[in-house]
This record gives C-alpha cells, structure tokens and sequence, in this order.
C-alpha cells in the first residue's frame, strides 16, 4: 500500500512539473501529393504560428504513396492526414475500412495539369490528340483506331505536321502521383476518345472500357516520357536547362515559376487561374486531403488543424491559398466540404 501510494505521489509530481506533461500531444502528421503539398504546408505554418500546438510534419510522397501510408491502420506509427491529388479509390477506401479506418474527405480546391516548356522556347500549343499520339504505349495504325501499333512518333512534328521538328521529350511523374493518376484519366483518354474505334471500344462493355483504359493510359517506356519523381521543382529545373524538353505539373508550380517556364495551350485554351475555374482548360482535377477520424482523440489538434485548412482565410476566394496558386471552390462546394469538416462527416463510397 506503502508502495502504491508513494508511485501515485512520484506521478502526480512528473505532471504538476512545470513544462513536462506525460500526455503530451504529438505533431500532426501528413502525407500525400506533390501537388497539395505546399498547400499543405502553408496552412502547417499558419496553424503552428496561430496555435499552441507544433506544426505539423508534411511529406511529399505522392498521392497512391500517402494513401498505402494512411491506409496502413491506426495508431502513432501511422499518419493523420493525407493529402490526394485526385479522389480516394474505392480500392484505397476498402483498405481503409479493412484496417478500421473511418475517413473525413475535404476538398480543397481545384488545380490545372499543365504542360510547360522552357520561356527560352516558344509556346506549345497542343491538343489531346496529340498528347496521346505523343505518349502512349500504344497508338492507331489508321484513320480510325481499329488498328494499333507500337508507338513509331519521334518528333512532335511526327505525331501533328504543325508542330516542330522537334524529340519528343517530356518529363512527367511516376505512377504513384495523382498528377499522374489524373493526367491519363484527363488528357490521355480524351486523346485516345478522338478515334472512332478507340471511342466506341470504350463504350461497349466492361470488359470493353477496362481494354480503352489499357489502350488510352499506358505510357510509353522508350525514353520520350522521363520520370521525374514527385519532386516538381526538379522539373522546372531541368526544363530551364533543356529548352525542348515539356514537363508536367500541377498549375501552382507554373504560377510561383512564371519566370522560367511557360504553359502550353491545350485544345485552344490557356492554362490559367481563369479558365481553370470555368472549366474552359481541359486538364483540370480536384484536390483532397483525408482525415483519419480515429486519430482525433489522439490528437484533438487534428480538429483545429481542419478548422484552419478550410477557413476563408485560408481556402476562400481571397485566401493565402489562393495565392499560391489554388483555384477556389465554388460557394456551394466550400460550404459543403467546410460542414464535413466542421461536423467531422464520414465519407461513404
């Protein structure tokens, strides 16, 4: 009894020791895309300066690489947040909900998927015909895509006569980035979609969508495409040095990097905050992050941090956000996802 008494008096003085609390919270921890990353990281300073608690621990590794992440299970060893270039897969949700996993979505705004080159060079103008030409594994060998070929296409003036003669050389991301993800599913399909056969092997039947999708999405491996792993930045820096070479990212890395690098037109349009936002620009996408809800008595910062990240401050049409480069949502879909956030809404697929 002796004994007992005297541990209760050593533990209770460790939490009354000024600086020292035995249930100290830990830092927030988030993964996930590229692309969402400096979004991401903005609002972790933001709430790291505005709070009591630390900021919170972002790391790039992509948007499938988050969700393998999130998805492992609970617990401190896991992440809280993840953040996602394109929407959760139902096969990502169902490993969430294997290991027990209950998950708050949020969207945070919308992004352009730009193709961009060297200003040492001039613009590209582009369409998704040609993207696909360009890129894929595969490609019509007639007029009407019934049948294919290896892709032969060396040059862009290979693929459209009105373009230069110039190697086909793009540097682009692995497939675990959502970038990459909705690059395929957007520019590529859409690409492929312009062939009779191709559009109509599409809409057959399922087994005739899943052929289209291995047909549309799957990229060359002769050296025109580059990966050039998650890391952007790295892109934009290899452009400057190659002026004939075309990346692709996220059009907030276009935006902060306007004065080395341009974007292409695609299908006649610009890729700008404007035309993003109407939808005029062809290769647009959403962007998400995940709320491990099991994680929040854990870390009850977790809510603060939400409540932060969908502020008006932060993702409103004047946010900080916005001026890195985010396209805001509309009123309707703010108010939607801030709610979810608010209300801690769990997501069903």
């Amino acid at each position: 009894m002796r004994n007992t008494f005297k541990s209760f008096i050593v533990a209770l003085s460790i939490v009354l020791i000024p600086g020292i609390s035995v249930n100290a919270e830990e830092q927030i921890k988030i993964v996930g895309s590229s692309t969402v990353f400096p979004f991401s990281t903005a609002v972790a300073e933001e709430f790291g300066r505005k709070t009591k608690y630390k900021t919170p621990i972002v790391e790039s590794t992509g948007s499938g690489g988050g969700m393998k992440l999130f998805c492992a299970g609970n617990g401190e060893q896991h992440p809280d947040i993840t953040n996602a270039s394109r929407r959760i897969k139902s096969k990502e949700f169902k490993n969430c909900s294997k290991a027990g996993i209950k998950i708050v979505e949020i969207k945070v705004g919308y992004d352009g998927i730009v193709l961009a080159n060297s200003k040492k060079a001039d613009v590209v103008e582009l369409t998704t015909r040609d993207i696909y030409l360009a890129l894929a594994e595969k490609v019509p060998a007639n007029a009407d895509g019934s049948e294919l070929q290896e892709n032969p296409y060396e040059t862009w003036n290979d693929v459209n006569p009105s373009l230069p003669n110039v190697k086909i050389e793009v540097l682009g991301p692995p497939p675990t980035s959502g970038t990459r993800d909705a690059f395929v599913e957007l520019a590529m399909d859409a690409g492929a979609k312009t062939f009779p056969a191709l559009k109509e092997l599409r809409g057959s039947s399922k087994a005739g969508k899943k052929e289209f999708k291995k047909i549309a999405r799957t990229i060359r491996e002769d050296g025109a495409f580059i990966e050039a792993g998650e890391n952007d930045n790295l892109i934009i820096q290899k452009l400057d040095q190659n002026p004939d070479a075309i990346g692709i990212f996220g059009f907030s890395f276009l935006d902060q990097n306007a004065d080395k690098v341009q974007g292409s037109v695609v299908n006649g349009a610009e890729p700008t905050f404007d035309n993003i936002l109407v939808g005029e620009y062809p290769i647009s996408r959403s962007l998400f992050f995940y709320v491990k809800k099991n994680h929040i008595r854990m870390k009850p910062s977790i809510n603060d941090f939400v409540k932060e990240f969908t502020s008006k401050s932060a993702m409103g049409p004047d946010g900080y956000l916005v001026e890195k480069g985010l396209i805001p949502l509309p009123s309707d879909e703010y108010k939607k996802y801030k709610k979810a956030g608010k209300n801690l809404i769990e997501l069903e697929l």
